[in-house]
């Protein structure tokens, strides 16, 4: 895994610190994240990861520290801005609409890149309908990336748990992000489809040469396909390396992985 080529520094964490009231849940936290490689954040329950994701995409902001993406330093982020700059994200519960089929919830993720105004959009006529056409043709591609072809016209909410994280994977795709957030892409999935999904996640990151940002709960998921790791626990940073450096770190162990590991 880490003999990939892996690039310059795309998202850098800065002491960020959130508090909700008095309840602190993130301290200091700081760490980067590198071009075409995949970052896992991972910790108990309550570590604080989800949080952390939420201030990368502009849902909480921190009270203290900075976020850098491509260069740019942001105090906080703005939800819309980090969509528009190239940051996507999937949730750890699903936020698709049920009712749509498959390939209108993907071609939601388009909606960033679509230039005609509404007036030709509501008549899907001439630079709309083109337009359109080329989104489709685009989302079409995810679909057979994904290899969920069969369900194209299927009503989402009619599909089992796993091809529904699948159809969430591709509407964040569907943005064409720089840096993609995973908040837990296989909780809740049985051992084949949490095999399915690590293929996707890799091959996302090897073949459209996405940055992941993942936080996933299963360690040997994220020590097979993470090139580095960091640790929170009760919204501290305890480690951060490689899956080996994290593996072997005392505190980690006693923190998260338990001694027998």
């Amino acid at each position: 895994m880490s003999a990939k080529k892996t690039g310059d520094v795309v998202l850098d964490v800065k002491n960020i610190s959130l508090s909700f009231g008095g309840v602190k849940a993130l301290t200091d936290i700081s760490f980067d994240v590198r071009e075409h490689e995949v970052r896992a954040i991972i910790g108990p329950n309550g570590a604080g990861k989800s949080s952390m994701l939420n201030c990368i995409n502009g849902v909480y902001t921190p009270q203290q520290g900075t976020i850098s993406f491509m260069g740019q330093t942001f105090d906080h982020m703005d939800s819309h801005q980090v969509a528009v700059m190239g940051i996507a994200r999937t949730f750890q519960n699903l936020a698709l609409f049920k009712g749509m089929s498959v390939i209108d919830n993907i071609m939601t993720g388009r909606n960033l890149r679509i230039k005609s105004n509404l007036f030709w959009q509501a008549l899907r006529f001439g630079p709309a309908q083109r337009e359109e056409e080329r989104h489709r043709e685009f989302v079409e591609h995810i679909i057979d990336f994904l290899e969920i072809q069969a369900y194209r016209k299927t009503p989402v909410g009619q599909l089992p748990y796993g091809l529904q994280k699948r159809v969430d994977l591709g509407r964040a795709l569907a943005m064409e992000p720089r840096v993609l957030l995973l908040d837990e892409p296989m909780a809740g999935m049985n051992v084949e489809e949490k095999q399915d999904m690590c293929r996707f996640v890799l091959d996302v990151n090897q073949e459209y040469g996405t940055t992941v940002v993942l936080i996933e709960h299963d360690m040997g998921v994220v020590m097979d396909i993470s090139d580095r790791v960091v640790v929170l626990d009760y919204g501290k940073k305890i480690g951060d390396g490689t899956p080996d450096q994290v593996r072997n770190n005392e505190e980690v162990i006693s923190a998260y992985l338990g001694t027998s590991h």
